[in-house]
């Protein structure tokens, strides 16, 4: 969650810089934009070519060819082509999740998160991981990421290094603090190698030296740059081994980020995902600025990953980010419908954006959620509001391949497909021959999946 600092609302407010002078040795190019895009002055600009966007970044040729044990093409066998997952991370925080628990709110919980998402943001926030030094709980955590497992959704620990949700035993003095935190990610990310890849390193550091503790002291003294470098070289040897994703994240999205950005970029020491975290509690972005955001920091060459999404479904609030939560903020019928509308045309946009790979949504619930705010898609009781149709509507029907058809004279069937994973069938004189597949290739690459009778 985004640091509580008076700050915030001009930060919001900020007209992002352009940082065209990168140097940029040894990045990837994978998910730059491969257009020269003019600005973006409207709303309605982002949207206008979202679909051909989608179209071209977020699906690839898949071609399933049918052949006999002997080589021949079959012809007029019939194929069905049956998405599973997505490529794409479509997720929301699941910091309500119990396993033991059966009661009904909570299995509807459970089966509405599974229902619509593939990935799921896990608490590490070390004063709640470690309220006593040395004492962990990994069995809680554990218990989390192998339900998301068992369910091919794939967990991110949040968040390794942050100054705030500091444990109260943890030493003020940043000399102290530093091997502890060093210690704490090396420990983290090896306990679950293998169960958890992907990672927020480290939260926030633009923010942090207003903390008068050990973290805090460590970025006012050392900088904030500095400051994610290390704890990043810290996650990347423990991660060495295995193929971690590592994450930079802050809900600064102005100039400051982009100097901590651009200097990573200067010793090749960027993140392996830019975090961009995305809170409406007062007002919903402009279609125009949320397109910016996303050029902005496309322009590291890094995949995008907006890591913590709100939009309310209640009127707005007068709230103190570092007080209570708001005990009857509630949603209505009214803004539950502009919620939806705004949801729609966001996700669509980032959907659209080349550089993006996540969208997670913050807090599935309004129960419990981050200030007391009507967060959530679903109410306090687990009703679905209406932007967990309209997403669901989106991710699984207007996003999601599932098709038939029959092979030609050379045994082949071609279709276009989101990038993702597949169930892909062939029926051939009354028997039939089942595949799973990865539509891994974008734009004009063409994924080939080979079925023999």
């Amino acid at each position: 969650m985004k640091t509580n600092l008076k700050i915030l609302p001009f930060l919001l407010l900020i007209i992002l810089a352009p940082c065209a002078s990168l140097r940029l040795s040894g990045a990837s190019e994978v998910f730059a934009p491969e257009h020269q895009s003019s600005p973006i002055v409207t709303d309605e600009q982002p949207l206008s070519g979202a679909d051909a966007r989608i179209e071209r970044y977020r699906k690839g040729n898949l071609i399933v060819t049918v052949h006999d044990s002997r080589g021949r093409a079959l012809k007029d066998a019939v194929v069905t082509v049956e998405q599973t997952r997505h490529a794409f991370l479509f997720g929301c925080n699941l910091f309500l999740l119990d396993p033991r628990d059966s009661s009904p709110a909570q299995k509807t919980y459970q089966e509405r998160f599974a229902g619509l998402f593939n990935y799921a943001t896990l608490p590490f926030y070390w004063g709640a991981f470690e309220k006593e030094k040395g004492k962990r709980q990994y069995e809680r955590l554990e218990a989390m990421a192998r339900w998301c497992a068992a369910r091919r959704i794939i967990s991110k620990g949040h968040p390794l290094v942050w100054q705030q949700v500091y444990p109260k035993w943890a030493p003020e003095d940043p000399d102290e603090a530093i091997p502890l935190l060093r210690e704490r990610v090396k420990n983290i990310i090896e306990h679950y190698k293998g169960l958890i890849n992907i990672w927020d390193i480290i939260n926030e550091a633009n923010s942090a030296a207003a903390f008068n503790n050990g973290e805090g002291r460590w970025v006012k003294r050392d900088g904030p740059a500095n400051v994610v470098h290390v704890a990043l070289a810290w996650a990347r040897e423990a991660g060495k081994e295995i193929n971690e994703t590592l994450i930079y994240n802050d809900y600064n999205i102005g100039p400051q980020n982009v100097a901590l950005l651009t200097q990573l970029a200067s010793s090749d020491s960027l993140p392996d995902a830019i975090g961009i975290q995305s809170h409406m509690h007062q007002e919903t972005w402009p279609l125009a600025r949320v397109w910016e955001v996303c050029e902005t920091f496309a322009r590291f060459r890094k995949p995008l990953h907006f890591t913590e999404t709100t939009v309310i479904s209640g009127p707005k609030q007068q709230f103190d980010y570092q007080g209570p939560p708001l005990k009857h903020w509630l949603t209505t019928p009214e803004e539950e419908a502009r919620q939806a509308d705004y949801v729609a045309k966001f996700y669509t946009v980032i959907f659209s954006h080349p550089s993006a790979q996540a969208i997670t949504w913050w807090d599935l619930s309004d129960d419990r959620a981050w200030l007391g705010a009507p967060a959530g898609l679903l109410r306090r009781d687990m009703t679905a509001k209406p932007a967990y149709e309209t997403l669901m509507s989106l991710i699984h029907k207007k996003w999601w391949t599932k098709v038939k058809g029959k092979t030609d004279a050379i045994g082949n069937y071609q279709t276009r497909a989101f990038l993702g994973s597949y169930e892909i069938r062939a029926t051939f004189r009354g028997e039939t021959r089942t595949l799973p597949a990865e539509v891994v290739k974008n734009e004009d690459g063409t994924t080939v999946v080979k079925l023999k009778f």
